[in-house]
C-alpha cells in the first residue's frame, strides 16, 4: 500500500486535532474530487514499518483526538489489508482516540452495499472504526454548510452504535 499524504494537526477530517493519513489508489473516480492525485495506487509513498513509527509518535500527545483515514479510498481491498494491521496496533495503543474514515463505498448491515469493498478483512476494519462517512462524492450535490463531509448524499455515522443496534445510526457533531 502507498500513502498520498499525512497531516499532523488536521483539524477539517473529523472532531478535534487529529492525524489523516492519505492512501493511495481509488477506483471511484468522482467529479470534482479534492484528491485526484491520490487516484493512482502508486502514487506517493511506500506504507512501511517506518511510516507506521511515525505515524503513533505523532498520534501520542494528549491533544490529537484521533486518526482519520482517506483517500485515494481506504476500503479498497488492497488499501484495507495494508490499513488493517496498523489500525490494530493504534487502537491497542491508544483505546480512548477515535478512528474516523471516508469512503465512496456506501455502508450497510457491517459491510459495504458494493460488493468489490468487502473482502476477509473488511469487518475488523469496520468494527474498529468509531465514525465513517460513506458515499462517493457528487459534485451536483455539494454544499459547503455540511460539516465533515462534502455532498448531501454522504452519511456520518456512529459505527460503534450502528454495528450494537443492527441499523445505521447518524453521528451527532
Amino acid at each position: 500500500m502507498n500513502y498520498a499524504e499525512i497531516k499532523t494537526t488536521d483539524i477539517a477530517n473529523g472532531e478535534g486535532v487529529r492525524v489523516s493519513l492519505f492512501v493511495s489508489g481509488c477506483l471511484h473516480h468522482c467529479k470534482n474530487c479534492f484528491n485526484e492525485i491520490a487516484w493512482d495506487f502508486n502514487y506517493g509513498k511506500p506504507f512501511t514499518e517506518e511510516t507506521e513509527k511515525f505515524l503513533l509518535e505523532a498520534l501520542s500527545p494528549d491533544y490529537i483526538a484521533g486518526l482519520s483515514l482517506l483517500g485515494g479510498e481506504p476500503f479498497e481491498p488492497q488499501n484495507q489489508r495494508g490499513l488493517l494491521p496498523f489500525v490494530r496496533k493504534f487502537k491497542r495503543e491508544f483505546p480512548n482516540k477515535t478512528i474516523w474514515c471516508y469512503t465512496g463505498f456506501t455502508y450497510k448491515d457491517g459491510a459495504f452495499e458494493e460488493k468489490r469493498a468487502n473482502c476477509e478483512v473488511t469487518a475488523e476494519l469496520v468494527r474498529l472504526i468509531d465514525v465513517l462517512v460513506d458515499g462517493r462524492f457528487v459534485e451536483e450535490l455539494k454544499d459547503i454548510r455540511l460539516k465533515f463531509r462534502g455532498s448531501s448524499n454522504q452519511r456520518v455515522i456512529d459505527v460503534k452504535r450502528s454495528l450494537e443496534g443492527n441499523s445505521i445510526v447518524l453521528y451527532l457533531t
